[in-house]
């Protein structure tokens, strides 16, 4: 199943938009922060951000404020540069890229207040900065020979280009599952090696000499690709959908022929990806244990869960904020497959199976940030 016409994430900015459903994203940005901080800062020591214009890419940047985060960091880390080194403040240009389905209306409405607030942080002693959108997949080229300084990517490269091919023996399950077969873990492997080799290889034809890129993803702990960090957010949306075909909302053919287009790679399998594309040095490769869902709140309301009591109140809040958060990033790609009338009821189904997995036991993402220099 190809996904780059149809996955994307939920537009505009209401209660299920990817907008205000990314704090996740926000989180990691944050916590990748001193990985991009070192790598800018061997750029430095090359003097390649001391070029008259930075050129920096955030690729899979989707449609809330977090890019415009990073852009505020990467200024911010460049003009702390220049001032230790007596350099005057380049000018930076930003290209946004994602899919051609991105909502590139909602984060475009978003930079002039991001020029005020950058022309008050900053100063005048700041360059100018450009922001431009990108659309495109990421797993081809888009940017001339050797024109990017500075690559940037953020949750992204787990998604894969495509489901993967000759996986139909997977029947009821959505991902990589305990009961798969063989083939499917090999499949989705392989995927993941083409995806990634190829991500690395037009990058490399797209990065000056000496140019770094800072990405972030959802990883796995362990070898095992059934490790409950990597699969239990899918295997809970998978139980989900039996229980709507149990009630015949939904046909068995159409939950058979549905695979997610995702892979979380151990780390060893990134490292032997970039080892043997061969254009990139591995200068740092971090792990973070996040929660699914990061922050707890108290805002919210459960006028639409009867049954929020059945819960501990953690974990009826985590998992109602987990199901929106993973709404907000697949409900397009579910939509295409399944049509949209029964998403509502998946979610609310959804929302209860983590509830009730949370209250037992507390699983999160294990996040890998890894940084990298072009040869």
């Amino acid at each position: 199943m190809e996904g780059k016409n149809i996955l994307h994430m939920n537009t505009g900015n209401g209660e299920l938009s990817y907008a205000r459903n990314s704090l996740l994203q926000e989180s990691m940005t944050r916590k990748a922060l001193s990985v991009l901080n070192l790598a800018i800062k061997s750029m430095a020591d090359l003097d390649i951000i001391f070029s008259q214009c930075v050129k920096i890419a955030d690729l899979g940047c989707s449609s809330s404020v977090n890019s415009l985060l990073v852009a505020s960091n990467i200024i911010d880390i460049v003009n702390k540069l220049c001032e230790e080194n007596n350099q005057k403040a380049p000018q930076f240009e930003f290209y946004l890229n994602d899919l051609f389905g991105n909502d590139f209306n909602t984060i475009i409405k978003m930079i002039p207040n991001f020029y005020s607030k950058l022309k008050k942080d900053q100063g005048e002693h700041s360059g100018h900065c450009f922001v431009s959108a990108t659309p495109g997949s990421f797993y081809g080229r888009l940017f001339p020979d050797q024109s990017m300084h500075l690559v940037h990517s953020s949750y992204c490269l787990h998604w894969l280009s495509q489901a993967p091919d000759g996986i139909e023996n997977n029947t009821t399950n959505i991902y990589i599952a305990k009961s798969s077969p063989p083939n499917v873990f090999e499949a989705y492997e392989k995927q993941f090696q083409n995806d990634f080799g190829n991500f690395l290889k037009v990058r490399s034809q797209e990065i000056v000499q000496g140019g770094c890129m800072v990405l972030t993803f959802i990883g796995r702990s362990m070898a095992d690709p059934t490790c409950d960090d990597c699969i239990y957010l899918w295997h809970l949306l998978g139980l989900s959908l039996l229980d709507l075909l149990k009630e015949g909302l939904i046909q068995e053919s159409d939950l058979n022929s549905f695979n997610m287009p995702y892979y979380t790679p151990y780390e060893d399998e990134v490292m032997n990806i970039i080892r043997n594309e061969g254009s990139f040095s591995l200068d740092t490769l971090n792990v973070f244990q996040v929660n699914w869902y990061p922050i707890k709140t108290d805002d919210d309301d459960d006028d639409d869960d009867a049954n929020a009591k059945d819960f501990n109140e953690p974990s009826h809040i985590y998992g109602k904020k987990t199901a929106k958060a993973i709404r907000a990033a697949v409900e397009p790609f579910l939509t295409s497959h399944f049509g949209n009338s029964i998403m509502d009821v998946l979610f609310k189904r959804y929302a209860k199976h983590v509830a009730l997995h949370l209250a037992k036991k507390n699983t999160g993402h294990f996040s890998l940030v890894i940084s990298l220099s072009k040869k």
